[in-house]
């Protein structure tokens, strides 16, 4: 794993000797691949030069700090520098910049490694004992800087990792998020996380059955796994969405699925965004929405092109080159305005599958859609799980990007979506980003009352002296307009660090009151720290 990047150290983007873009390793089904169209994107979009080219530093011996007590646990551990500075950040935009370019702060004294339910109430109860400060970590893809260390705590800090605390079962459970590789159990539940086909399988508040949690005051669990319990609140809403800083979620029982008969992906094209919104909104006024659906807005659409991989058969080159035509010339010419496309994905038995992937693009065909073919669809899918490495690709060319979600009613999408992308347009100029920034969005899901909103923004940060301060002014910016908008704080990338002081805005004083109360009582001394929520 790279500690100063995303993913896989053999899997990055690259441009090769020949300025060509392609994307290495051999895990993906992108691996190997030459990528014609990426470089040109990049510098028509923001002014990029293969001249212009920053590197990442190399890392920095690390003075040790070693807690001599948890030796007699005789639980694995490491104090070894680099062990502990790659759990000593999430992928946050500052995170990964400051690490390229060699600045590491605080980081964990050390490193554990628990394999089951009692060690963990062994390293709780010896950091309890010794006041030592924990921060359970997972697959280390928080987005919200929770696994940051605070550079005011004076005690030892312990990541505890609970990697190797997984068993594999062979099962579905259908809960897919974009970090999927890399992520937890343990951390889907502490982050409240959603996944990409939450519309059959539901989000992991509909999956969970049972949790058992070590807290400093004990295991917090309840006492049976039936299916439904009227006994006061949910204990388990608690733990979801705590974030680390109650305790160590250690036990997860989930619902499982039989793995799906057939799977089909699809692309529809619809004139504009307006139409694409009204046809998911129909989608799911009508609940019968694929497994996975989202909408992705005209900039979104061209970077999708831009991402096609080169390919060898010049006939399938010749097919690819009519279908391309025909969708962004013919299309256009009848429809001038900037087109934007939806990616269904069908899961089930055969005939079922059919009959449901003809019913959405009857309601897709209303709002003027045309289907685009499911090669499109399924490279869409595709890319979600090596989009990543493209940010680290970016920064050695000057470019930096994040992306934020929200979740927001129906009758608001629209706004939401274009005036925070206006809004990140105009931040960038005022705060003299010298070249046009990418400000682009897409509906990822949908639900009764509403839908989640992924935005992306990226700039060429040449010519600023402080890159990551600019780019937190704008993001600041475009939350605030989210919220004056109508969208949620997240929809499941958490609080965290980043958002923590709009949490009295999104639960009132009197619910940051009970959950001040709660921490208070589960970890009197502090021992998960205030890093979160509070």
């Amino acid at each position: 794993m790279k500690w100063n990047g995303w993913g896989y150290s053999d899997s990055r983007f690259l441009y090769n000797k020949k300025g060509q873009a392609e994307f290495t390793g051999k895990r993906y089904r992108l691996s190997g691949m030459i990528i014609p169209g990426l470089k040109d994107w990049m510098e028509s979009t923001f002014g990029t030069s293969l001249q212009h080219k920053s590197s990442a530093t190399v890392i920095p011996t690390i003075n040790e700090a070693f807690v001599e007590e948890i030796k007699t646990t005789g639980i694995p551990f490491s104090s070894d520098a680099e062990d502990r500075v790659f759990r000593g950040h999430g992928h946050c935009l500052h995170e990964i910049f400051a690490l390229r370019e060699g600045k590491i702060g605080r980081v964990p004294d050390m490193v554990v490694w628990p394999s089951c339910h009692n060690d963990v109430v062994k390293i709780v109860e010896l950091a309890c004992k010794n006041n030592v400060c924990l921060i359970p970590f997972g697959g280390g893809t928080s987005v919200s800087s929770a696994l940051e260390c605070p550079p005011e705590e004076t005690r030892s800090i312990v990541s505890l990792d609970t990697s190797q605390m997984l068993n594999e079962s062979g099962y579905c459970t259908g809960h897919e998020p974009d970090s999927m590789e890399f992520s937890s159990l343990g951390g889907w539940v502490a982050t409240r996380a959603s996944g990409m086909k939450k519309n059959i399988y539901g989000n992991i508040e509909d999956l969970v059955i049972h949790i058992k949690m070590v807290t400093p005051r004990g295991v917090i669990e309840k006492s049976c796994q039936g299916p439904r319990m009227s006994t006061g609140p949910d204990i388990h809403h608690f733990i979801l969405g705590s974030e680390g800083t109650l305790g160590v979620v250690t036990e997860v029982t989930m619902k499982i699925r039989p793995l799906p008969e057939y799977q089909k992906y699809g692309s529809v094209v619809f004139p504009n965004f307006e139409q694409g919104v009204a046809c998911l909104r129909e989608v799911a006024k009508r609940r019968c929405a694929p497994a996975s659906i989202r909408l992705m807005d005209n900039e979104q659409f061209k970077f999708g092109h831009a991402l096609k991989p080169q390919v060898s058969s010049i006939f399938t080159s010749f097919l690819d080159g009519l279908k391309t035509f025909y969708i962004t010339k013919v299309i256009q010419r009848l429809r001038p305005q900037p087109l934007v496309c939806g990616h269904p994905v069908v899961r089930g038995d055969r005939e079922k599958v059919l009959q449901h992937e003809k019913q959405v693009y009857d309601i897709a065909a209303k709002f003027g859609g045309l289907a685009a073919g499911e090669d499109n669809g399924q490279r869409g899918y595709m890319l979600t799980f090596v989009i990543a490495y493209l940010r680290d690709l970016g920064m050695d060319y000057y470019l930096i990007g994040e992306s934020f979600e929200t979740s927001v009613p129906w009758d608001r999408v629209l706004d939401v979506c274009r005036n925070v992308k206006a809004r990140i347009i105009r931040e960038c100029k005022d705060k003299g980003v010298q070249f046009p920034p990418l400000s682009t969005c897409r509906v990822t899901q949908t639900y009764d009352s509403g839908a989640c909103v992924y935005f992306y923004f990226a700039f060429n940060y040449r010519g600023l002296s402080d890159p990551v301060h600019v780019y937190e002014q704008v993001e600041h910016a475009a939350r605030e307009e989210i919220l004056a908008n109508g969208g949620s704080l997240s929809h499941h990338h958490g609080v965290g660090k980043l958002r923590k002081g709009w949490m009295r805005e999104t639960v009132s004083d009197v619910g940051m009151g009970m959950l001040k109360s709660v921490k208070e009582y589960v970890d009197p001394s502090n021992i998960f720290g205030n890093r979160n929520l509070l």
